[in-house]
C-alpha cells in the first residue's frame, strides 16, 4: 500500500470486526498493522498460503545436490585414497555434510527471497508520515485500504469506518481525487 486511507482502532477485536464488515462491502485491498501477531488476521484479510516454501525448494535441492557432489568428486574421483579398503564413495558418510549443505543453501536463499518478496530493506513508506501511526508499534491497531480499491469511495468510505469505531481516519500518502 502506497497510498491509502488509514484507521486506527483501539482493540484488535474491532479491528477483526471491522476488516470483516469491510470486507462484506467488497473492499479487497486490505492490510493491517499490530503491535503482536492477531490470531485469525490472516483469514479475516484473505491471505493466501505464502510461496515462499516451493520457491525455496529448488535451491535446498541444489544445495543438497551440490554437497554430495563435491565429497564425490574429491574422495572418488579425484583424490582416493585406500584407507584400510573402504571405498572412496561411501554414500554414509556423506550424509552429514549433504544434510547441512541443504539446510544452508535452503536457509539463505529463503532469507534472500523473503527480503525480494517484501521489498525490503524500506526505510521509509508513506503510513510513516500519518499522525499517530507510531503507535502501530505500541498498543493501537490500524487498517490500511489501498487507494487502487475499486471500492475505495473517499468521503464514504470514511464514514464507514467511523461508524465501524476506528477513532482516527487519515490519508497515507496523497490523496486519492
Amino acid at each position: 500500500m502506497r497510498r491509502g486511507l488509514l484507521a486506527e482502532f483501539e482493540t484488535p477485536e474491532a479491528m477483526l470486526r471491522a476488516i470483516a464488515e469491510l470486507r462484506s462491502r467488497g473492499y479487497r485491498r486490505l492490510d493491517a498493522f499490530t503491535p503482536y501477531p492477531i490470531h485469525g488476521l490472516e483469514q479475516a484479510l484473505g491471505f493466501r498460503r505464502s510461496p515462499l516454501n516451493w520457491m525455496v525448494l529448488p535451491f535446498a535441492l541444489a544445495g543438497t545436490a551440490g554437497g554430495y557432489l563435491v565429497q564425490w568428486y574429491c574422495n572418488a574421483y579425484a583424490y582416493p585414497l585406500n584407507v584400510g579398503g573402504r571405498p572412496g564413495h561411501a554414500a554414509p558418510a556423506f550424509i552429514p555434510i549433504t544434510f547441512e549443505m541443504m539446510v544452508l543453501s535452503a536457509a539463505l536463499s529463503g532469507f534472500v527471497i523473503l527480503l525480494v518478496l517484501s521489498r525490503l530493506p524500506e526505510l521509509w513508506h508513506p503510513v510513516f508520515d500519518v499522525p499517530g501511526f507510531e503507535r502501530a508499534s505500541i498498543d493501537r491497531f490500524w487498517i490500511g485500504i489501498d487507494a487502487r480499491d475499486p471500492a475505495l469511495l473517499s468521503p464514504i468510505t470514511e464514514r464507514d469506518l467511523t461508524d465501524l469505531g476506528a477513532m482516527t481516519v487519515a490519508w497515507a500518502g496523497k490523496e486519492r481525487s
